[in-house]
């Protein structure tokens, strides 16, 4: 069943291997960039000698590996960007003069809650005895799509991150000209195997099989390449680049295990499926997961179950008349759903299905979105809802609490101090007399009749909306990115809503790309209107009615930014009255480390030494 997203044995020693570093204070006017220092415990006497020396040759051997601590020599030291920050100025998507972007600017919009590359793309993650592991491509050689890599991090509760060396470089025929996406499968042993796309020598997309060279190790840190890769190639009637991205595997009722490849024939988007019994040998299927004419190419397929039932979610393999069959595909033709990076995992910790996706933006740059639970909503039995996941509020500091009626016209600033790192949660109640001596509307009968996309934004007044919050503002208000409500009333005194984000003022820059999108999202009898916003810099994450409607955006103020940041609540309704309720939250930064081969040297030396991370910050 296709569902629309918008609709829609741990180690003993794994703790010993946490690597410390001290949190950081509260958030100031001013942002530092400074890294907090880490501590360590006294080295291990010497009649340990000969495991160091054992311990620094793998080290070593990984590092040297993997590339990471290739010559840097050649880097220009008076290069005009912060690029080494994962910043750079925006693509001039419009024929117009570019902004003058500094690094004053460029390194204010560096995310500090959100997981960021030091550059370039995103890729996916899995648990793996104790730890959380995030892969995601990553070119050391520059910010263009060429030289794709593996770049690799790990996490104990998905917000404070530890960058580990590469884990998977193109070194082989069949990947020689990249290491594209793959997906992880644990087996019924709890192994664990890697399917991943590589594009050979001559660029056609192959699937290959990889699997940690030594299983033992939480933090993955080498990974074995099958000697008879390729396992698959493009099959007959599908062209050698239109052959990538395999989905996690799942179980069949015959024992097998089934993946699907995405594909295309013509211009109709396909999933093809294929099952095997060891990731060596496969058997194609005549028979097609799912197919849509007229969409192209398919980017990142996934394919996962959600429950009917419970709010648990539910390892892939997982079947029975208690669960729904998604499937999501992204539209290279459209780059719509930011090309192809929202693709979800198991969480067999703490059993639930977790959603991560790649955050676009107008430069070659990239950040991940807050990971997200993804749940069937049992109230309408057809949204999926996303949601922040729990971890998150370890990160929230002082609260203030608000109630407000706002009426039609009013843009009210409130005060929360610095207004760069925000955890919003509101409710919102119009007037009930005002809604009743609006008129129906006979030519709105759907909630296709009205669009965010073509409204014109946020400025524009209707009868019952737009209202909400504008974040990222400057005081005069020349830069906001409003996140907002609109109502309206259709034929039968129906009432549609709408979940919106307006960037066309986030930012003076001309060079940026600036839009409003949104969409429908139900409101069910007796239900208020609620909404959370995570705002992190240059990110503003918004949640429509406890998740049935999400909005990303990437945005980039030259004028809100440091202690000029500020947060409004508005109301732009011609003739309602809105009561709002809401709290907000000052959101520490997390915890994003680099580690040299010293010290993954003694995380391999758990549990004598090692490091604790205080990842609890201070209320």
């Amino acid at each position: 069943m296709l569902i629309k997203q918008n609709e829609v044995k741990e180690m003993a020693s794994s703790e010993a291997l946490l690597p410390v570093l001290f949190r950081e204070e509260p958030l100031s006017h001013s942002r530092s960039e400074s890294m907090p220092e880490t501590h360590r415990r006294r080295p291990i006497k010497v009649h340990l000698a000969v495991i160091l020396l054992l311990i620094a040759l793998y080290v070593t051997l990984i590092v040297t590996h993997d590339g990471s601590a290739r010559d840097t020599a050649n880097e220009k030291a008076d290069e005009s960007r912060v690029r080494l920050s994962g910043l750079s100025e925006k693509s001039n998507v419009q024929e117009t003069e570019a902004f003058p972007w500094n690094n004053t600017v460029l390194s204010w919009q560096r995310t500090a809650f959100h997981f960021q590359p030091e550059k370039n793309w995103m890729n996916g993650p899995l648990f793996y005895k104790g730890w959380y592991h995030l892969f995601y491509h990553y070119n050391p050689n520059g910010a263009v799509w060429s030289d794709i890599v593996w770049g690799h991090a790990v996490s104990k509760d998905l917000i404070h991150w530890l960058h580990l060396p590469l884990a998977m470089v193109p070194d082989q025929w069949y990947d020689a000209t990249g290491v594209w996406t793959g997906s992880a499968t644990f087996l019924d042993d709890g192994s664990l195997v890697m399917l991943y796309t590589g594009s050979t020598d001559k660029f056609v997309q192959v699937q290959n099989l990889a699997y940690p060279e030594y299983p033992s190790d939480p933090l993955l840190l080498k990974w074995t390449k099958f000697s008879g890769n390729p396992v698959l190639v493009p099959p007959p009637g599908i062209g050698e680049k239109d052959f990538r991205d395999p989905t996690t595997a799942w179980k069949t009722s015959a024992g097998k295990w089934r993946i699907t490849i995405r594909s295309k024939v013509n211009r109709t988007g396909i999933s093809l499926v294929y099952d095997t019994t060891d990731f060596k040998t496969y058997e194609k299927l005549d028979t097609l997961l799912h197919q849509v004419p007229d969409t192209g190419m398919w980017e990142c397929i996934d394919f996962y179950l959600v429950s009917k039932t419970e709010e648990n979610g539910l390892d892939s393999s997982v079947n029975g008349p208690d669960v729904k069959h998604i499937i999501k595909a992204s539209m290279d033709d459209t780059r719509i759903d930011h090309y192809c990076h929202w693709d979800t995992f198991y969480d067999q910790h703490k059993r639930r299905r977790i959603l991560w996706g790649w955050i676009g933006e107008s430069d070659s740059e990239a950040a991940d979105g807050i990971p997200r639970t993804v749940v069937l909503d049992t109230k309408t039995g057809k949204n999926l809802v996303q949601w922040p996941v729990e971890e998150i509020e370890l990160l929230r500091l002082n609260s203030s609490k608000f109630d407000m009626k706002v009426e039609p016209g009013m843009v009210v600033p409130v005060d929360v101090g610095p207004a760069a790192q925000l955890d919003i949660e509101a409710e919102f109640e119009i007037k009930k007399e005002d809604v009743e001596m609006v008129p129906g509307d006979d030519s709105v009968e759907a909630e296709d009749d009205f669009s965010c996309e073509t409204s014109r934004g946020s400025t524009v007044s209707g009868a019952l909306g737009p209202f909400g919050f504008s974040v990222l503002s400057d005081e005069s208000l020349s830069e906001q990115t409003p996140v907002y409500f609109y109502v309206s009333k259709g034929k039968d005194s129906k009432l549609n809503t709408f979940f919106c984000t307006d960037t066309l003022r986030s930012t003076m820059a001309n060079d940026a790309v600036k839009s409003i999108y949104g969409s429908f999202v139900p409101v069910l009898k007796g239900e208020k209107l609620t909404m959370k916003i995570l705002v992190d810099h240059s990110i503003v994450e918004g949640f429509g009615q406890g998740g049935r409607t999400c909005s990303t955006s990437r945005v980039f103020p030259t004028k809100a930014i440091y202690g000029a940041t500020k947060l409004y609540l508005f109301n732009n309704a011609l003739n309602a009255t809105v009561t709002a309720s809401f709290k907000v939250w000052q959101i520490n930064s997390a915890n994003i480390h680099h580690y040299s081969a010293d010290d993954l040297g003694a995380l391999l030396l758990a549990p004598d030494f090692f490091y604790k991370l205080n990842i609890v910050p201070s209320r």
